[in-house]
């Protein structure tokens, strides 16, 4: 008996492991609110599917708002939706300037899905340059750093607190990361709003 007692110790420590290394599954959403039924939002995504998202009951509402490039400083926390450039830059499709208490926001560079080949990096400016096609901005991040080029018509917004009133039909809204539960449901912690008719860029 007390030789399976190891054993069964180690059982439980690999069934705990592989229990906490299987996160939920998470969907990107861009669309916009068709319907509102008290915590679920039926959602005309950007593709065309209706989708239906349950908000938690903490849910967290931020809006999105035109700000201006010269709002980017070193020292900012932002995230950078872009084109990577044969030289190896990347060329910004919109920029969103994170508020200090997101500062290190799921910081890094990663594939992103807002257009084929796009990447998304979030980072801390180091250094922003005028320059003949836009401003020219270093971020880096804990993995390394990257160079980036904002041509002078890029949208560059940023997140302000919001209010679950924002969520109503016609809002154009974008969840990174809504939590797909073990019953094929969606459920959101999060909704970013955009305001005064703006779609989020990213």
């Amino acid at each position: 008996m007390p030789k399976s007692l190891p054993l069964a110790a180690l059982l439980v420590v690999a069934f705990a492991s592989a229990a906490s290394a299987q996160q939920p599954p998470t969907v990107r959403i861009r669309g916009t609110i068709e319907a509102v039924d008290g915590a679920m939002l039926s959602i005309k995504s950007r593709d065309g599917a209706d989708m239906k998202v349950r908000t938690t009951d903490n849910v967290a509402v931020f809006g999105v708002t035109k700000t201006d490039l010269s709002e980017i400083k070193p020292g900012s926390y932002i995230g950078v939706t872009a084109m990577p450039e044969p030289d190896g830059t990347q060329k910004a499709i919109a920029v969103h300037i994170f508020p200090e208490n997101q500062r290190g926001a799921a910081e890094g560079f990663r594939p992103w899905d807002l257009r084929a080949n796009s990447t998304m990096t979030n980072a801390t400016v180091a250094e922003t340059v005028k320059g003949t096609d836009g401003q020219n901005i270093t971020v880096k991040y804990k993995d390394g750093e990257k160079k980036v080029v904002v041509p002078p018509d890029t949208p560059v917004v940023t997140f302000v607190s919001g209010e679950k009133s924002e969520l109503k039909p016609g809002a154009k809204i974008i969840i990174f990361g809504a939590v797909k539960k073990d019953d094929g449901t969606l459920e959101a912690n999060r909704v970013n709003v955009g305001r005064d008719g703006i779609a989020p860029p990213m």
